[in-house]
């Protein structure tokens, strides 16, 4: 069973942010292999919040739920990421359903825009959404932009 909770970045605890931080480093730069900033500033912009969901005492998936106006004009979830080992069982889509949930809590009628690696488009679909841009890189890795109407 996992248990999430959503924070914002004051409320995330020492532990808990290297926890984040871990997972994202492990997803994004190690497995992926992209060298990429992972610090952007945008984890402590004023309304941002961490998802996270925790299989006992271990971070198994995260997402980063942001405010209209720090990425996009709409709401946005980015860094959206599973441990690996616990793939294959429905987490990532039960992750995106609890990030979606946050979202309409947090920023009610509001849109929710997303910058997401082109070989996951079916799976973001079957949430929601709908592909706006063609494929364009974002450090080396194709993506589409992709938008959830209100």
């Amino acid at each position: 069973m996992i248990t999430w909770q959503c924070l914002t970045f004051d409320q995330l605890s020492t532990f808990q942010l290297y926890q984040l931080l871990q997972l994202r480093v492990n997803v994004f730069v190690v497995e992926q292999t992209c060298p990429y900033p992972e610090l952007d500033n945008k984890d402590h912009a004023p309304g941002a919040c961490h998802l996270l969901g925790y299989q006992g005492e271990q971070l198994v998936a995260c997402a980063r739920l942001l405010p209209p106006g720090v990425s996009y004009d709409n709401a946005s979830i980015g860094r959206v990421a599973t441990l690996q080992s616990a793939r294959g069982n429905g987490l990532g889509h039960d992750l995106l359903s609890q990030a979606l949930t946050h979202c309409q809590q947090l920023w009610p009628q509001q849109a929710i825009e997303i910058s997401a690696q082109a070989h996951l488009q079916a799976f973001y679909r079957q949430h929601g959404f709908v592909t706006t841009t063609d494929i364009y890189l974002e450090d080396d890795i194709e993506h589409v932009g992709m938008l959830r109407s209100v």
